[in-house]
């Protein structure tokens, strides 16, 4: 499979789905793998937004700059945000940054503030030059990586709704002394940061959007929420909760496999409005499972959605929702001839490719 952007994160999911088919005949092995392009998006969207900081990414945003007399502090409430806090703006350069309950709406959620100034060496003494692009990917690995898990009592979902965030000071507040990193938790999304509601330490931390929920396309891979009549790569129709399956330690995946396929036919039929409307309208039915890490994290979610397979690669664009009228690439879909037989048990997926560590 050709590489691209993002593409080793997301290789790294791929042992992570299923896709159930409801229509007469299985589709070749070939195109069941587009699936597995799907809950790869997660990882993308971590690609993606490596250096995507709290929103700030490089823009010049003041952060606490220390002030001489008569000077004022520029961006308070970001220089003196500590670990709890919760910070939200409207406003695209970021001025209007404030603190905020974290049971209100907001953009990042501080797991811990790092003094680098206290570091030894030279790197981040006074006069030091502004660290580039891939110095703060290094350093959000290094420390806002482990600065979560600690934050989340080592119950972080890698593969869940959350990424690790990183904001820094602006070059100007560095050059005015301020080497404080905040490290904490926002939203995945492949663009801008969507607002999150409560503290992520008491989250279910399944990536999940819920029934009647459509996902954008971009380069024929799912992207982020957008409003069905637009173009999108797949619906969700449904949200299994495995919890009420399953107690205890992590499923195996077989099992998964069996309530989950079972539990995405009959909710996905509820939802469309008759057992027979995936077939018809040529669409494929997926599902994810939780591995053990998201399991042990406390996530329990998955959801179910239909999508149509591209000729070469991901997802093709599909507009309308599937409860309605859809077009697939432009054009309707041409339900596959009756041949009067019953539709057989919907099928797993093609076989993963093997588990890469992540």
């Amino acid at each position: 499979m050709p590489s691209r952007s993002g593409g080793g994160a997301a290789r790294r999911s791929f042992d992570a789905v299923r896709g159930v088919f409801t229509g007469e005949t299985p589709l070749p092995a070939p195109t069941l793998r587009w699936g597995l392009l799907l809950v790869a998006t997660g990882a993308v969207i971590a690609a993606l937004v490596t250096l995507f900081v709290t929103g700030f990414d490089n823009n010049k945003i003041e952060a606490h700059s220390p002030a001489s007399a008569g000077e004022p502090v520029v961006d308070k409430e970001f220089g003196t945000a500590v670990k709890g806090d919760c910070l939200s703006w409207s406003k695209p350069d970021h001025s209007d940054l404030v603190k905020v309950r974290c049971e209100s709406k907001h953009m990042f959620e501080v797991a811990a503030d790092i003094d680098m100034s206290k570091y030894p060496g030279k790197e981040f003494g006074p006069g030091s030059r502004f660290p580039d692009s891939l110095r703060l990917t290094e350093l959000k690995e290094e420390h806002c990586v482990p600065a979560v898990q600690q934050y989340m009592g080592g119950k972080f979902d890698p593969r869940g709704r959350y990424i690790v965030g990183l904001m820094y000071p602006s070059p100007d507040g560095w050059q005015h002394g301020d080497r404080t990193l905040r490290c904490g938790l926002q939203y995945a999304a492949s663009a801008g940061t969507p607002p999150s509601t409560g503290s992520a330490a008491e989250h279910d931390q399944s990536k999940v959007y819920g029934p009647g929920v459509c996902l954008g396309i971009n380069q024929n891979l799912p992207t982020d929420p957008v409003d069905c009549s637009q173009v999108h790569a797949v619906e969700i129709v449904s949200t299994i909760d495995l919890g009420q399956r399953f107690q205890g330690g992590p499923p195996a995946k077989e099992e998964q496999d069996r309530f989950v396929e079972e539990e995405c036919a009959r909710t996905s039929a509820e939802y469309l409005g008759g057992p027979d409307v995936v077939r018809n309208k040529t669409l494929t039915l997926f599902f994810d499972f939780l591995d053990a890490r998201s399991w042990l994290a406390g996530s329990r979610k998955l959801d179910c959605m239909v999508g149509k397979g591209a000729d070469r690669e991901g997802f093709a664009p599909i507009t309308g929702s599937a409860r309605g009228d859809i077009l697939i690439n432009g054009q309707a879909p041409q339900p596959p001839p009756n041949t009067g037989r019953s539709t057989p048990t919907p099928l797993p997926g093609a076989a993963p490719l093997p588990p890469q560590p992540r």
